[in-house]
């Protein structure tokens, strides 16, 4: 299984203390993720902060850095490590920049970006980033529309477009990604997602879910591509989970539910989530616990937990939390 690591790129105020993290962590942990085996690392994508998070800091906004300017620089630093979006929110960026972003870093970095697309999960932002739009836009009309013009600007030599939301006229975007296909994921956990993964995605990345459900969601994606004749083994299944590693699973769950994290698990219970299983469907608990865990999602269709957060303190601890879990788990 492939395991790779969520950087904290807009996580102050949502499960880090702020201010959190410098700008020199992000190229100094994709680093050590690289020396350490990750597969990956990934970032999230706010432009601000939520509600509830203006309430706990009310003086103090956190630090919210635009996603693929960090993982370029993340991408320069390294050779190997591949870079992801966890997840980049199309409804709230022109899907002609996006792509034409994507295809940049993908040549620069010689075919190591992920760029796996969400709808967002807090509409609160999208109201404060277009109000304009707010009001009468459906995001779900913008993702299908967005999503349909970047395939098109990947693939083909001119692309005119008129839409609802989105319009170009005989426009040529090159260069074209370098990876071949281009590593296209959708995130999210609803039937229309499962849909379009199994349409045109390259990759699964939704939140944790209670495993028999989680197990359920891969069944009907796997038989969902198989109906419109794709190969189901084409699609990598990587849910992202949450680490708390200790010596004991004991601490683990204590250290786990005491972080800011389970504020925030809170904020999405709109997504009808579980919170009672969260410490038990998550990679929380000892390095035995964990391991058996991991057995367990590779044996219901999991092929890479992916971006991994990591409630924590300080860097220093999100650091050996990154650390024990390489040499203890992934090893």
């Amino acid at each position: 299984m492939k395991f790779s690591v969520s950087l904290p790129t807009g996580f102050e105020g949502v499960m880090y203390p702020v201010p959190f993290v410098d700008p020199a962590d992000f190229v100094r942990m994709a680093r050590l993720c690289e020396k350490l085996g990750y597969h990956s690392v990934w970032g999230n994508d706010h432009i601000q902060s939520q509600h509830y998070v203006r309430e706990l800091y009310p003086e103090s906004p956190p630090n919210f850095y635009e996603l693929l300017t960090v993982l370029s620089f993340c991408a320069a630093a390294t050779t190997t490590l591949e870079v992801g979006t966890a997840l980049a929110v199309l409804p709230m960026r022109d899907p002609f920049w996006l792509a034409k972003t994507a295809a940049t870093i993908d040549q620069l970095s010689n075919g190591r970006l992920i760029l796996a697309l969400g709808l967002g999960a807090y509409r609160e932002e999208f109201a404060a980033w277009a109000p304009r739009l707010a009001a009468k836009a459906q995001r779900g009309e913008m993702m299908d529309e967005g999503l349909e013009l970047m395939q098109r600007l990947f693939s083909e030599r001119r692309v005119t477009h008129q839409g609802k939301y989105y319009a170009v006229k005989d426009i040529e975007m090159f260069p074209k990604p370098r990876r071949e296909p281009f590593a296209l994921w959708l995130g999210g956990h609803n039937k229309p997602t499962i849909e379009r993964t199994a349409r045109l995605a390259t990759g699964w990345l939704p939140g944790w879910r209670p495993w028999p459900e989680l197990a359920e969601w891969i069944k009907i994606l796997k038989d969902r591509a198989a109906a419109f004749g794709r190969d189901p083994k084409e699609i990598e299944i990587a849910p992202q989970f949450s680490v708390t590693i200790a010596k004991t699973p004991e601490e683990a769950e204590k250290r786990y539910m005491a972080s800011g994290l389970v504020a925030h698990r809170k904020s999405l219970a709109y997504t009808g989530r579980d919170l009672s299983k969260q410490v038990v469907a998550n990679l929380v608990g000892s390095p035995d616990l964990i391991r058996e865990k991991v057995a367990g999602l590779k044996a219901i269709g999991v092929d890479h937990a992916c971006a991994l957060m990591i409630p924590a303190e300080s860097m220093a601890e999100f650091e050996d939390q990154v650390e024990w879990f390489a040499k203890t788990v992934i090893c």
